[in-house]
């Protein structure tokens, strides 16, 4: 990160002065004006303001606790050590953590070259992202989109190990410039910016970790994760083996868990690539279908006028013309 910005959060805050002056744990008032120590949005951001930064407090124990809102964890230099629903996790130089608002989060004191930045994120500044991403059903947006929601069922925390993954380190260098520089325009610029963070961190699933808390929420991770890097040969049979699972036991449990059946997942996967591919490439639509994994062409058709409403001709036609009226107008 920019050393501009490193030296900006790394200086000494108020409340950290009183720490270092004798106070040894924190001051509660700044957090919330309840009894429980839940976070509360309105302590941190001022009336209207969906996005927030603000350095993490260093050299003090922070205890157990919640937010109220969503919040990303930035590391910009050194390493902090959370507890999150019981599990550790080291957040380390140019990595990112991602806390639903029902995760239960502990933080042992850091030092003073320990500079992490905290967004503090209220949940509809997020709707911007998810219309980037797309309306079509996208396996992983879903576990996003429901692990940043105040639902038990979904991850307590997501943590991105992309320190070496350049967009993404650039994308966040941009939101806290934005941001600590008070910079015009910046609620949509970091909307737009969070949207790009966001389809950056979709390309590397293999370097999300997540709570193995609840033996169903990792069966569900590992399926989606196995379909979005296998959708093109990725057979039911194999990911038991992968798994050392049942494969009738398997299959009953994704059916379970996600409503659908393993090929029907597959199917999804499949078809949404073959729309980027539609749009993005000239590939034949012959090609596509073996791109996606389907040898019979007529049978990729059937399925994706079933699930689109049109053949892939019209599905490719259909952009072009938009395109082109956009460009008239």
């Amino acid at each position: 990160m920019n050393q501009e910005i490193i030296d900006r959060l790394g200086i000494i805050t108020d409340e950290e002065k009183e720490i270092i002056n004798g106070r040894t744990e924190i001051d509660r008032t700044r957090y919330t004006e309840g009894r429980d120590l839940v976070i509360d949005s309105k302590k941190m951001l001022e009336h209207g303001k969906l996005i927030r930064i603000r350095p993490h407090t260093r050299f003090v124990h922070f205890p157990e606790h919640k937010h109220n809102y969503i919040e990303v964890i930035y590391m910009c230099k050194g390493h902090t050590t959370h507890l999150i629903d019981g599990e550790k996790v080291i957040l380390k130089t140019g990595e990112l953590l991602f806390l639903n608002q029902h995760a239960t989060q502990e933080i042992f004191p850091a030092g003073e070259e320990d500079i992490a930045v905290n967004f503090i994120i209220l949940p509809e500044f997020f709707d911007t992202t998810f219309e980037m991403m797309g309306e079509e059903e996208n396996l992983l947006r879903e576990f996003l989109v429901g692990s940043l929601c105040f639902d038990p069922r979904y991850a307590s925390y997501l943590h991105f190990q992309v320190a070496d993954v350049l967009p993404v380190q650039n994308l966040v260098e941009n939101m806290v410039w934005t941001l600590l520089y008070d910079q015009p325009n910046k609620r949509s610029l970091n909307q737009i910016t969070m949207g790009l963070l966001f389809l950056q961190l979709m390309h590397y699933t293999d370097k999300i970790r997540h709570t193995n808390e609840g033996f169903e929420q990792k069966i569900i991770f590992q399926v989606l994760k196995f379909i979005d890097e296998n959708y093109k040969e990725g057979e039911l049979t194999q990911l038991a083996e992968l798994l050392n699972y049942n494969i009738y036991w398997l299959s009953r449990t994704i059916k379970k868990l996600t409503g659908r059946t393993y090929k029907q997942l597959l199917q999804i996967k499949r078809l949404n690539q073959a729309s980027f591919l539609l749009l993005n490439t000239r590939l034949s639509i012959t090609d596509i279908s073996l791109a996606v994994g389907y040898d019979n062409t007529s049978y990729f058709h059937r399925i994706f006028r079933g699930y689109y409403s049109m053949s892939p001709k019209e599905y490719r036609q259909k952009d072009k013309a938009a395109g082109s009226a956009d460009r008239k107008t």
